[in-house]
């Protein structure tokens, strides 16, 4: 008989860290899954069974998490970088069963895109409840823009059969602001939403810096739930 798993998130998180080795560059990820990725490489880093990590992170968050975990960090302009990195782990908001993911609920998007992109491996850790049948499905898509073209870049969500709404902070007035300096949109997509398409369109909108859809990168998705960790990966599609 199996022992059910008493935390899901610490334990994906602490199997996806399992992956790093000495030396590697490593993007680590922003939320609450890839927090437990950042202790877990602390652990292993204070015990000596890692040594010589480039660790990128992707959002003052997590950056913040790891100065506390005491982890020396860099950006992937650092020379020990160099703009490529070997694996990077990050969460997701949605993923679907093509591995096509909604991300950017935490605000990182844009970092976060550009250190998928920069890994030759991309780890995704979740647990079991951000699995769905489609994106959209539970959150909307966030979309982040650049102020001056908020309201034109709304205007052209609608044409488009999304349902959108600038982001607006919990704790402050005001609408939330991302580490870049632009401002979020979250936009609920139409029910037909083909995710590959939907990417390159957004993109395309002058105005947009980069929106949460994540398609074609993810080699390896690691799934926490109370039975344990599932890990599958794949190869990106040429």
């Amino acid at each position: 008989m199996s022992r059910a798993v008493p935390d899901p998130k610490a334990a994906v998180g602490r199997a996806a860290a399992a992956l790093v080795e000495s030396g590697m560059r490593v993007g680590l990820g922003t939320g609450s899954t890839a927090v437990h990725v950042a202790r877990a490489v602390a652990e292993a880093v204070r015990s000596g069974a890692l040594r010589d990590l480039a660790l990128v992170p992707t959002s003052s968050q997590i950056q913040a998490v790891c100065w506390d975990l005491g982890l020396d960090l860099l950006t992937l302009s650092d020379p020990a970088v160099g703009g490529a990195l070997d694996v990077a782990i990050d969460g997701a908001d949605e993923v679907d069963p093509a591995w096509n993911l909604t991300k950017g609920g935490g605000g990182a998007l844009l970092n976060e895109k550009v250190v998928a992109r920069a890994a030759s491996r991309y780890v995704i850790v979740v647990d079991e409840s951000k699995l769905v049948a489609r994106l959209g499905e539970r959150i909307a898509l966030p979309v982040e823009v650049v102020p001056f073209a908020l309201a034109p870049v709304r205007a052209a969500l609608e044409r488009r059969g999304y349902r959108p709404a600038v982001r607006m902070a919990e704790r402050k007035q005001g609408p939330v602001v991302t580490d870049n300096g632009n401002l979020l949109i979250d936009a609920w997509p139409p029910a037909e939403l083909d995710p590959v398409r939907a990417e390159r369109e957004l993109a395309a909108i002058p105005g947009v810096v980069e929106n949460g859809l994540f398609t074609a990168c993810v080699t390896d998705l690691m799934v926490g739930s109370a039975a344990g960790v599932r890990h599958e990966r794949r190869p990106l599609p040429r």
